[in-house]
């Protein structure tokens, strides 16, 4: 009875954790120092990442996007990059929040060049009339443009830090629009994205899901990512499920591939069951030159 009891115990105990305490209260922040190829000799840029915020209620509610959305401003940078799914629908909830609450609170991000998004396949996933015209704007792009940001859906924009000019690229996602039998169209234009750059100084994409990483030609000096949450769930650093054909390749972090850089960010919400153990949600800040 007392080994039961035990077990019991330590049960509820991780469950809790996973439920409550990790995913609610272990905010982290995470910082990479490094200079990507093709950089800018003198170019210094301070980047904050802010991805899969899945905003529902109760375990992500519009106050706890604010008070993220307070830190990320304290770490003073030069860009803050919003990197999709801004929504959720998993069936653990009281109430959705709507997404045109998330892109108003996000005016409140600070930073000298700017606040720039993307959209996430949950963001596509949602949206009833996107998934029925099989093509954008998503609500959330509408939602966020209203709120005077600025949405990279296969765009790209030329931005300058003091003296040294550089482009911010970003590409829709690449399982967009749902189909039968879990197969996924992509609205990702690459090619289109990048031709609209006309000089060869650096390139920062945004990209939701990592598995771009594998098309993205090296004239890009840098990609960036959420999508995987680092697999919401890790044991002795693996996760057993990864949203990518790629498994643990992509999950999260710094990672180099024949001289190419991708970062992914473990994100801030969660998808599918609100649980995370092992990777606790995160604030990316890059460090750039």
């Amino acid at each position: 009875m007392a080994w039961l009891g035990g077990l019991t115990l330590g049960g509820l105990s991780t469950f809790t954790y996973a439920a409550v305490i990790e995913p609610g209260f272990r905010l982290r922040t995470v910082t990479y120092k490094f200079t990507p190829p093709r950089w800018t000799p003198g170019l210094k840029l301070r980047v904050v990442l802010l991805a899969d915020p899945h905003l529902v209620a109760p375990h992500m509610p519009i106050s706890r996007w604010q008070n993220i959305i307070k830190t990320a401003n304290a770490l003073q940078p030069d860009l803050h990059l919003l990197l999709g799914d801004y929504v959720t629908a998993h069936p653990f909830r009281t109430a959705k929040v709507p997404v045109a609450q998330c892109a108003e609170a996000a005016k409140s991000l600070n930073s000298p060049l700017g606040t720039y998004a993307i959209c996430g396949n949950h963001d596509w996933w949602e949206d009833p009339i996107a998934q029925k015209l099989g093509h954008g704007p998503t609500a959330a792009q509408t939602a966020f443009e209203n709120a005077g940001i600025t949405v990279l859906e296969n765009k790209a924009v030329q931005l300058k830090k003091g003296d040294f000019p550089l482009w911010l690229s970003g590409t829709a996602s690449t399982v967009a629009i749902r189909k039968p039998n879990w197969e996924f169209e992509s609205r990702a234009d690459l090619p289109a994205t990048l031709a609209q750059i006309s000089d060869d100084t650096p390139i920062i994409h945004m990209a939701h899901e990592p598995d771009l990483f594998t098309e993205i030609p090296d004239r890009v000096s840098l990609t960036v990512s959420g999508h995987t949450h680092g697999g919401q769930i890790r044991f002795f650093g693996y996760a057993p499920v990864i949203p990518s054909k790629y498994g643990n390749r992509f999950a999260r972090g710094h990672i180099v591939e024949s001289g190419k850089h991708l970062v992914v960010s473990a994100g801030l919400g969660c998808s599918v069951i609100p649980i995370r153990f092992g990777s606790p949600p995160e604030i990316v800040v890059l460090e750039l030159g």
